[in-house]
């Protein structure tokens, strides 16, 4: 069920990322067995989406621990990925995950879209 990556980190996680996303790991139903996934998908109005949550690894993914935090990425993503920033955003007006995608050519002002 994947492979384990051994160097470099292909994203990084900012300490609020890491607050919230360790409190959805701690709800009660929570499956110990899946892990963060980290990707992206065809779509959104700049031509790629972010992908973020929880879902058991395929074979094709590579696995890495941030900090504590199980997560899959499959290795086709990378390219995409690699030295991205999350972060999280819990303000009234502003409230969810961020993204500081360095390969992003553009980004859309919803944040959740970009193109390279």
């Amino acid at each position: 069920m994947g492979t384990e990556i051994a160097n470099s980190l292909p994203v990084s996680f900012t300490a609020g990322a890491i607050t919230e996303i360790q409190r959805l790991m701690s709800e009660p139903d929570f499956d110990q067995q899946q892990r963060l996934r980290v990707g992206v998908k065809g779509g959104g109005c700049s031509g790629m989406t972010y992908i973020l949550g929880f879902e058991t690894p395929a074979e094709s993914d590579e696995l890495f621990i941030y900090e504590g935090i199980p997560c899959c990425m499959d290795k086709s993503h990378q390219i995409y990925l690699y030295g991205m920033s999350i972060d999280w955003q819990g303000g009234l007006n502003s409230r969810g995950f961020t993204f500081t995608n360095p390969n992003a050519s553009s980004t859309c002002g919803c944040g959740t879209s970009f193109a390279v």
